[in-house]
This record gives C-alpha cells, sequence and structure tokens, in this order.
C-alpha cells in the first residue's frame, strides 16, 4: 500500500455524518474499532443517540425535494462523478476496510473495493433507465402510462461483513432513483460507510442526500427504523435481527427490504469435475474468513465422489496461509473479532461430539495469537438436523454430508429455513438445469460458487428475507409506482356511469 491515511486524524471530528459534515455522536457512550488482526485500536469514537438520528432524517428531508426534482440524467452524471471519486481513492478505501475487518488486502483490492465502484457506474447508467410499462389505450377510451417516483427517505442498516459494499447497495438505488438516505452501518466497522459519504460530498451530491448514523442497534438502528418520516427500512443481518427490524417497520407501515441468514448448500453429483468441486468449495466456504451470507456451508457430496472430495478439500484447506491481512501472500485473515471467533469455535467445539473435524478446529498460536483469527474447518458426518448443518455459523467452516439419488440430494439441499444462494455442480445439462429450478435459492450457481455482478439480483427466498440488491430490480424496492389515466372521450355521462344511475 501507498501513504495510508491517519484515520484518527480522518476521524477526529466524529463517526456520524450529517448534513454534509462529520460530528460526534450524543449518546454519551463510546465504542472502540479494533483491527481484529492485533487486537489494537484503530479509532474510539462517540455513538449516535436518538437526537442525532432525528437531526439525520431532517437534513434527509430537507434535502429529499431538490434531490428527487433533479432529472435523472442530473442524478446520473452525480453518480458517474462518484464512481470516479471512488476510483481515485481506492487504495485508501481497501486500506480502511482491510484494517478495520481484517480481510485480506487482495479480497480488498480485488473484490471490495472495485466492486463498490463497478456498482456505482452502474446505478449511474440505471439513473436513466426506469422501466414501466407503455403508454397505451388498455381500456379503449383511456391513454394509461405509469410514473416510478422516488418514495421519500429511506433508513438502512448495514451489517459488518462487507460494510462498503453494504454501504453501496443501500446507498445506491435509493439515491439513483431520488430518494435521500440514513445508513446505520455496523458500530464495528464504520470507517468505510463513512468515506463513501465524504466521496459523495467531494463528487458534488447536495448536503443530506447520504447521511450516517454510526450508534448501537437498539439505541439508533431501532429509532431509525421506527421514525415515522421514514418511509422505507432496508436491513442485511441476521434473520433474528430481521424479525425485529420487520416488527418495528410494521407499525408504521414502512416498505420493508430485508436480505438475512443464508446456509448454502454446494450440491455435488457424481459426474462434476472433482478438482473444480473441490477448489470450488474452499474458495466458497472460506472467503471473507466464511463470513459471507452466500458462503458455501454446507456440501453434499454423491456418494461415489465423498471421499475423494473430502480429503481433496481437507489437502486444499491445509495450504490456505493465515497472516497478516496486509502482507501480500495472506490468504486468509482473522475474523471481524475475538467474540465472533469465540462464537465460530463453539460451534465447531459442540460438533466434536457428534461428528468429526477432518481439519481445523483450533485457534491459531505464535505471530497470530493476539488476533481473532481461526483455521479453516471442515467437519463430515453431521447430522442432517445437528446445529452446525441447520444453523448459520458465519466462518471458516465447510459441514461434507454424502447422499445417494439427486432427489436426495435436492431435498437435503432446501432442508433448511434459508434460501439465499446456492450451486450444483455437474456435467450434464439436463442435471443442472434441474438442479437449478428446484433449488429454493435467491442465486443458484452452476459450476461455481460466489460471483456477483452489478447487472443481476441478489435476494433470498424463505428466512433469507425478500427484496433485491443491485441490478435494475432494485428499483423495485426503491420507487413509488404510480399509474396515470387520462380520459379520451370528453364525454361527461359515460356509460359506465349507469352502475350508480340512470340506464343505458
Amino acid at each position: 500500500m501507498g501513504n495510508r491515511f491517519q484515520v484518527k486524524d480522518r476521524f477526529a471530528d466524529g463517526a456520524q455524518y450529517i448534513d454534509g459534515q462529520l460530528r460526534a455522536g450524543t449518546s454519551g457512550r463510546s465504542h472502540t474499532v479494533v483491527d481484529p488482526a492485533t487486537g489494537e485500536e484503530v479509532l474510539t469514537y462517540e455513538l449516535a443517540g436518538t437526537a442525532d438520528v432525528d437531526e439525520a432524517v431532517a437534513a434527509a428531508r430537507r434535502a429529499f425535494p431538490a434531490w428527487s426534482g433533479a432529472t435523472p440524467g442530473e442524478r446520473s452524471d452525480a453518480l458517474h462523478r462518484l464512481a470516479a471519486v471512488l476510483a481515485e481513492q481506492a487504495e485508501d478505501f481497501a486500506y480502511a476496510e482491510s484494517l478495520q475487518c481484517g480481510k485480506p488486502i487482495k479480497l480488498s483490492t480485488e473484490f471490495d473495493v472495485p466492486g463498490t465502484i463497478d456498482n456505482t457506474a452502474f446505478f449511474a447508467g440505471a439513473a436513466r433507465h426506469l422501466q414501466g410499462q407503455a403508454a397505451a389505450e388498455y381500456s379503449g377510451d383511456h391513454t394509461s402510462y405509469v410514473r416510478r417516483e422516488a418514495i421519500g427517505v429511506v433508513g438502512s442498516i448495514a451489517p459488518w461483513n462487507y460494510p462498503l459494499q453494504m454501504a453501496a447497495w443501500k446507498i445506491l438505488p435509493a439515491i439513483a432513483a431520488g430518494n435521500t438516505i440514513v445508513l446505520k452501518p455496523a458500530e464495528l466497522t464504520p470507517l468505510t460507510s463513512l468515506m463513501f459519504a465524504q466521496a459523495a460530498k467531494e463528487a458534488g451530491l447536495p448536503d443530506g442526500v447520504i447521511n450516517i448514523v454510526t450508534g448501537a442497534g437498539r439505541d439508533a438502528g431501532e429509532h431509525l427504523v421506527g421514525h415515522p418520516d421514514v418511509v422505507m427500512t432496508s436491513f442485511t443481518g441476521s434473520t433474528a435481527v430481521g424479525k425485529r427490524v420487520a416488527e418495528i417497520a410494521t407499525a408504521t407501515v414502512k416498505r420493508l427490504h430485508l436480505e438475512l441468514g443464508g446456509k448454502a448448500p454446494f450440491l455435488v453429483f457424481d459426474d462434476a469435475d472433482l478438482e473444480a468441486a473441490a477448489h470450488g468449495a474452499v474458495a466458497a466456504s472460506l472467503i471473507n474468513t466464511g463470513q459471507d451470507c452466500t458462503a458455501a456451508t454446507r456440501a453434499y457430496v454423491q456418494r461415489p465422489l465423498h471421499d475423494a472430495f473430502t480429503a481433496r478439500v481437507a489437502e486444499l484447506m491445509e495450504s490456505v496461509r493465515l497472516g497478516d491481512p496486509f502482507a501480500p501472500g495472506t490468504d486468509l485473515g482473522p475474523l471481524v473479532s475475538h467474540a465472533q471467533r469465540d462464537r465460530v469455535a463453539g460451534f465447531v467445539e459442540r460438533a466434536r461430539g457428534y461428528a468429526t473435524v477432518v481439519t481445523g478446529g483450533e485457534v491459531p498460536g505464535g505471530e497470530l495469537a493476539a488476533g481473532a483469527y481461526y483455521r479453516p474447518t471442515l467437519i463430515t458426518g453431521a447430522a442432517q438436523d445437528s446445529e452446525v448443518v441447520q444453523s448459520e455459523i458465519f466462518g471458516p467452516v465447510l459441514v461434507v454430508l454424502p447422499f445417494d439419488s439427486d432427489d436426495e440430494g435436492i431435498a437435503l439441499a432446501n432442508d433448511t429455513p434459508y434460501g439465499l444462494a446456492a450451486s450444483a455442480w455437474s456435467r450434464d445439462v439436463y442435471r443442472a438445469n434441474r438442479a437449478t429450478r428446484e433449488i429454493k435459492a435467491g442465486c443458484v450457481w452452476v459450476n461455481d460458487h460466489i460471483p456477483i455482478i452489478s447487472e443481476m439480483p441478489h435476494g433470498g427466498y424463505k428466512a433469507s428475507g425478500f427484496g433485491k440488491d443491485m441490478s435494475a430490480y432494485s428499483f423495485e424496492e426503491y420507487t413509488q409506482v404510480k399509474h396515470v389515466m387520462y380520459d379520451n372521450t370528453a364525454v361527461a355521462a359515460k356509460d359506465w356511469h349507469r352502475t350508480i344511475f340512470g340506464d343505458r
């Protein structure tokens, strides 16, 4: 990395970004961002309280008339400028993301930051292409057309696993459609969300269009979701917290978008390319240290390939290099916090009582002992109804289970409450196509697992929530659809009036 900015200097004025300015929170409580690779303090800041949320919502509400009244071309131009600013500052964004999350710098540099820039460029174009039904005389006597209008102030909550990308996924479709937004990032990882808002100001977006409040979920988060001037909330996080968000939003009849937990199946048929499947499973289960709601967590392998697949995955996992996130040779960094590391370790320790830990399952010592590291872990012999198969672990843990018939494999893949993502591995196009039809998930990959693109939607089935991020489909979430209908007859007494008075 080049010249790294000093985080404490950058955010000396506070970790709240309201109406175009950084400021300190007013909750009376502070929080410390910790480098999970070393346990060292990165930044201590004052958390947002309810008053800060009120000010942010008020700023967004003031900015809404002018921003929603801008032409699609003007909003598009602003987002194109934002993409350029993000590209200029890509190194700083990658550094900050790895510092607060523990991501290997190659992941931040090659995935998180360029993905966010691409998302910004995509929505810059999408802002000018809002879709609607063709204007026509559907009744014969009237001309109908559809307007897509901004809905107002959006209050969104983003998680800690991909802070920059999740902030962008919340902010970009909302503002491209003409809304203004108040975003609450996770307290653990606020840096890049704040930097994104600052970059937007540098790009010329008006103050108040993007506001960031960094506070605790039970205080700032719940107040934001329940705020009477917030017309929509978008939440990404656990299913348990998503249920609470839904309760609060429902009380004020808000539009609601939820992207919740996942327990993605990785379905390997007996005609699959074994080497490709093994490599895919290791990469897909360990990306972001397994802290990915679409990560491969349950590998179902048809029995003829099961033992060879397990052996090869174990071999590949043992070759993964843990280390300093900023070292170019590091493959796997720490988990986001020691608390999260201990949570993952608890799942594995309990599994030892009913399954086999083939490799991993331990906290490394030596130079990595101070960080929140955990070795890549492979588990076999677990029952389908066991905790490690059914619950979201959110760490570098893959469970491998056998299946016999195709029917059984697909049934097992669907046998959790979740339905966010899945993959099917086969050389047979009919077999793979059946899996894509019958697996209940918002995304099903064939002979790959993890890649996402800005042009295609991301969102789940079942307990994984509803609504879509990215893609033109996200405008369904962030716009109000209005039907406009003109009478073309100029007749005072219309034929349908007889249903109320008079005869034909």
